[in-house]
């Protein structure tokens, strides 16, 4: 704790100082581009690796970056979700999950959870991803996780198009998603492609989207 606080300290004095006019700015408004939904995992942080100033991206962040479908009794991330999009109007979405994640680890194992009833029960919401990565061979168990880790950033995706704002969005061309996976060692980001169907390297394929492009034509 005192290394937090004592860069905290750094901040404010040294930091703040230098960017006043930019946190002036955003002291009565915020106007993010896109929303980025990601895992609590210490090792990622979006701002860093997108190298985006406060302000540009609206960020949830929970274990195993899931979204959950839209349901009766709407949570934190779908109310979050609904204010990005509809107050907000993000024009952009990402799901971004990343390599050794402790919650697809778990999934992929088939580890038991029973101790961590809460962590479980959140899990259930990669019950799809689990069951079509459950269905395929995989020559190793690091192949397995990377592949659990892929049908996850799907699944949420999916789950993302049943929010009412986000379906909205997306059939008036205002929104596009964006399915990423992260590695933490390389550095790269692979990113899932509407038209391949398969993740692909972001430094090679900038405009690969995980929406068809007649969608995000209409976007201004």
């Amino acid at each position: 704790m005192k290394e937090i606080i004592e860069g905290f300290l750094r901040f404010q004095k040294e930091v703040f100082p230098q960017r006043a006019e930019l946190f002036k700015k955003l002291s009565g408004a915020q106007a993010p581009t896109a929303l980025f939904v990601t895992c609590s995992d210490s090792r990622f942080v979006p701002e860093m690796v997108t190298q985006r100033e406060p302000g540009d991206i609206f960020v949830i962040r929970n274990a195993g970056n899931i979204v959950p479908a839209y349901g009766g009794e709407p949570g934190g991330v779908s109310a979050t979700v609904e204010y990005a999009v509809s107050v907000l109007a993000v024009a952009d979405i990402v799901v971004c999950g990343h390599s050794d994640c402790g919650a697809m680890t778990a999934i992929a194992t088939h580890k038991d959870l029973r101790h961590l009833p809460a962590v479980a029960g959140w899990l259930r919401h990669a019950d799809a991803a689990a069951a079509i990565n459950d269905s395929h061979q995989h020559a190793s168990p690091s192949e397995a996780l990377s592949s659990m880790v892929r049908e996850n950033v799907i699944a949420q995706l999916t789950n993302l198009r049943t929010h009412p704002s986000v379906a909205l969005a997306l059939s008036n061309g205002t929104v596009r998603l964006h399915g990423w996976v992260y590695d933490i060692e390389t550095g790269s980001i692979v990113a899932l492609n509407w038209e391949s169907r398969c993740f692909v390297p972001l430094s090679e394929y900038p405009e690969a989207c995980a929406t068809p492009v007649m969608s995000a034509s209409r976007l201004p």
